[in-house]
């Protein structure tokens, strides 16, 4: 295994190596063929190539001297309007020199945290620096962001990355590093990413290094903290069948032994309760009986009590179901 950052080490370089995003991807390209673009917008969830996107566009706008023409912000460190009136609108009013490309590109992470005044001051900047600058902002939510800068910029609007994509690249990193990744370690790394393919890749070098190059199921989730599903799978399937002293150690092992909090242990059942093979009305009043616990938690009840009680209902179910 190599050392270093494995996300960084992976990232796409070229708009060639993105991994969805197709169609985004392929106007992308068109810029870079017409060696124009306009302002951009990225949204969307975290991990899904936003950042990565437009640093590649800038290597293959500019070459390999492409960190000479772009400058990176990160608005979440510096929101105020103090950051649009020094660093921004000093790098954008100068032009690019050496390049066939006669613009820079600004590139400004998190744009959805500036406050609204250096909103309005980004977008006069916008204005009066076109000919030598164009911006890139990228963020979750386009709802922060200013309807007059969004008027300006053409938008993108990023997807989270689809289950075979994150698999066959955690594979193929897997591989490279020659990590021996089980099937159920790379669906847990799968469950636990939820589309961020950042969160995939250093999740996969968090387990490999604990484990010397062996990563399954146990260890990504001893990695993240939490415990393997089955545990939580286990705990249900007493319950359903009657056996309520069982399914209670099982939880009061959870609680103590791993040490997990109850709002995690919750969620868990929540996710493991919609997987079961049971009519969808059962799924609807387990459902119902685990915002209830979730509620009594939030205002400071017991929480092995109140879980206890989940299991509880479980038991009750179980017999009602005929299980």
């Amino acid at each position: 295994m190599s050392s270093g950052m494995w996300a960084e080490k992976y990232r796409p370089q070229s708009l060639d190596e993105m991994v969805n995003q197709t169609e985004i991807v392929s106007r992308l390209k068109r810029f870079v063929q017409e060696r124009n673009l306009p302002h951009l917008l990225f949204v969307g969830p975290a991990g899904v190539g936003k950042t990565t996107s437009i640093l590649a566009l800038a290597r293959d706008l500019y070459g390999p001297g492409y960190r000479n023409f772009i400058m990176e912000l990160n608005a979440s460190d510096e929101r105020g309007i103090d950051i649009i009136r020094e660093k921004v609108k000093f790098f954008a009013r100068t032009a690019a020199i050496a390049s066939e490309v006669s613009f820079k590109i600004l590139i400004m992470d998190e744009a959805d945290s500036l406050t609204t005044a250096a909103q309005h001051a980004l977008r006069r900047t916008m204005e009066m620096y076109t000919r030598t600058c164009r911006f890139c902002l990228i963020g979750n939510y386009s709802e922060n962001i200013i309807e007059p800068i969004q008027s300006r910029c053409s938008i993108f609007r990023f997807s989270p990355l689809s289950e075979e994509d994150i698999k066959s690249w955690i594979r193929t990193i897997a591989s490279k590093e020659n990590v021996r990744l089980l099937e159920e370690g790379v669906e847990a790394i799968y469950q636990a990413s939820k589309g961020d393919m950042r969160k995939a890749i250093n999740l996969l070098q968090a387990a490999a290094a604990t484990r010397g190059g062996e990563v399954d199921d146990v260890v990504v989730y001893s990695v993240l903290g939490r415990v393997s599903p089955k545990r939580v799978r286990e705990m249900i399937d007493l319950g359903l069948r009657g056996d309520f002293i069982e399914a209670r150690e099982v939880l009061r092992s959870l609680l103590v032994d791993e040490g997990l909090a109850a709002e995690d242990i919750l969620r868990m059942i929540y996710a493991e309760v919609l997987r079961l093979n049971i009519p969808e009305r059962w799924k609807v009043r387990l459902s119902d009986a685990i915002g209830e616990v979730d509620y009594r938690l939030t205002q400071g009840s017991r929480p092995e009590i109140q879980l206890s009680a989940l299991l509880a209902k479980l038991v009750l179910a179980g017999e009602e179901m005929g299980r």
